[in-house]
């Protein structure tokens, strides 16, 4: 369980609300782990001042902890407004168990941000992308393109370069986070139907189609690559995307193998979200309709996926003048 290393009565009501996010919420691991941050930054921040009862704490003092993250730690709007949420959550949650009489955030204002457009990769890029992978680009030693020796329990002979291009064609395919990948079980595949079933944000369920190019990258990784990863040990947890020592590969390693596949490439700037990005995007410009992409990227309001629509902007004009009467 995430805790909060903080003494005394403002330690006790975060690791209430973190118990309480946790188990009635069913709010993701990473999700909890920044939770768990930011009320840690919170906590410092008003202890350093002397308050260490929640009741006590006021509108201004939690004005002067914002200005803190902008002015001493140079952190984005996108984070100042995270913190933001963060503290407003934990207010709400103790005054609905009456540990402060009234929610000092209630005079807070949301931090202004400018809509980011997403970056997207090109067909063209996507295509280089997922053909790096080859048994001549070094994944195929053990440590997945690290010139060490192999460590105990790994598969020298192991070709990763098929679990590395497996990887890549269903981020792509899917629009799959980082973290669902890498929790992707065998067993999760349903090569009869063509889908995904991923276990996304808020523990929510959700169906992904995958087509044929994904689906025969991983029909050969398993064949080929999977079953000389897997150990008696049981050590795989059942998950389909393994490391060169048969454990689960983690985020991390998803997008360490990402960044080596762009370099070998010729590529920069390339991260694994940036794989949902281009899915999103390039389904909205063959014409999928809005409502189907945010069922497919796991978006619990739409208005996440509508900053998708700013990318394609011909088309929308194209949309404009064949549909509306005085275009």
């Amino acid at each position: 369980m995430v805790s909060v290393p903080i003494n005394g009565a403002l330690g006790d009501a975060c690791q209430a609300f973190l118990g309480f996010v946790r188990v009635e919420c069913g709010l993701a691991p990473n999700t909890l782990e920044a939770y768990a941050r930011d009320l840690r930054d919170l906590c410092a921040n008003l202890i350093g001042r002397g308050i260490t009862e929640p009741a006590r704490v006021g509108p201004r003092d939690l004005v002067t902890h914002i200005a803190s993250l902008r002015s001493q730690r140079d952190l984005s709007p996108a984070s100042v407004a995270r913190h933001l949420a963060s503290i407003r959550m934990f207010f709400r949650f103790l005054l609905s168990e009456r540990r402060v009489e009234r929610d000092p955030t209630d005079w807070l204002e949301r931090p202004t941000q400018w809509k980011r457009l997403p970056g997207v990769m090109t067909p063209l890029t996507i295509d280089t992308l997922l053909n790096a992978p080859g048994p001549s680009d070094g994944s195929e030693r053990a440590g997945g393109g690290s010139r060490d020796p192999a460590p105990d329990g790994a598969h020298p002979g192991a070709p990763l370069w098929l679990r590395d291009r497996c990887m890549m064609e269903l981020m792509y395919a899917c629009g799959i986070r980082a973290s669902e990948l890498a929790g992707l079980g065998v067993n999760d595949v349903h090569p009869t139907l063509g889908v995904l079933s991923v276990i996304g944000k808020g523990n929510k369920q959700r169906l992904v189609p995958y087509g044929k190019p994904a689906g025969e990258a991983m029909q050969r990784y398993r064949g080929e690559c999977r079953p000389m990863l897997v150990r008696p040990d049981g050590r795989d947890l059942g998950r389909l995307l393994l490391s060169r020592t048969g454990r689960p590969l983690e985020r991390v390693a998803v997008w360490q193998i990402v960044k080596r596949c762009a370099t070998a490439a010729g590529l920069r700037g390339i991260h694994p979200h940036l794989f949902r990005h281009t899915f999103a995007t390039h389904l909205l410009c063959g014409g999928a309709d809005l409502r189907v992409v945010q069922e497919l990227l796991g978006h619990s309001n739409i208005n996440t996926t509508q900053v998708y629509t700013r990318v394609d902007q011909p088309r929308l004009k194209e949309i404009h003048r064949k549909f509306h009467p005085r275009a």
